[in-house]
């Protein structure tokens, strides 16, 4: 899955996300093939791999995979990778959230780390549904945990939206 097949690049649109999920989340592998399109959206999220595994209007849960590059120098995952995930989670529970004709760009970001990040990471948001293309800025928090469940640290994302 090195490359991405030319048809579904022409869906990399951010006011799609909800509906290309929707074929997606059907599909054998369609979580990576969902991560790899939004890291086409956004270069820098595709570094750390990201899945998604569950999207829906309010709602995601996205996972990274621990690898030897996304670690720090006391053998953890490194704080930015945390950053990048948090930022993932919240920016595909809001785009799928977003009424048509409406854009959301993150203005603040701040994360709380709770415990060092080891093994696999799964980021968690709910967020609520926008009914209005009407420029606000909103706060948008997610949590992400360990393997085992425990919280590893929070994120608040602070998102202005408005008609694109």
């Amino acid at each position: 899955m090195s490359k991405l097949p030319n048809f579904l690049t022409r869906f990399v649109d951010p006011s799609q996300v909800g509906t290309l999920w929707s074929v997606l989340s059907q599909v054998p592998g369609g979580g990576r093939i969902m991560g790899r399109l939004i890291g086409r959206l956004a270069p820098y999220t595709g570094t750390i791999k990201p899945e998604v595994l569950e999207l829906a209007p309010g709602r995601a849960r996205v996972r990274m995979h621990d690898r030897r590059y996304l670690r720090n120098h006391l053998n953890s995952v490194h704080a930015i990778a945390l950053m990048n995930l948090g930022e993932a989670v919240t920016g595909v529970a809001m785009l799928a959230s977003l009424p048509p004709n409406t854009r959301g760009i993150p203005v603040r970001l701040s994360m709380d780390y709770v415990k060092k990040a080891r093994g696999t990471i799964t980021g968690t948001c709910q967020c609520e549904v926008i009914a209005t293309n009407q420029p606000q800025e909103l706060d948008v928090v997610g949590e992400l945990t360990d393997e085992s469940g425990d919280v590893v640290s929070r994120i608040t994302a602070r998102w202005k939206i408005g008609p694109s």
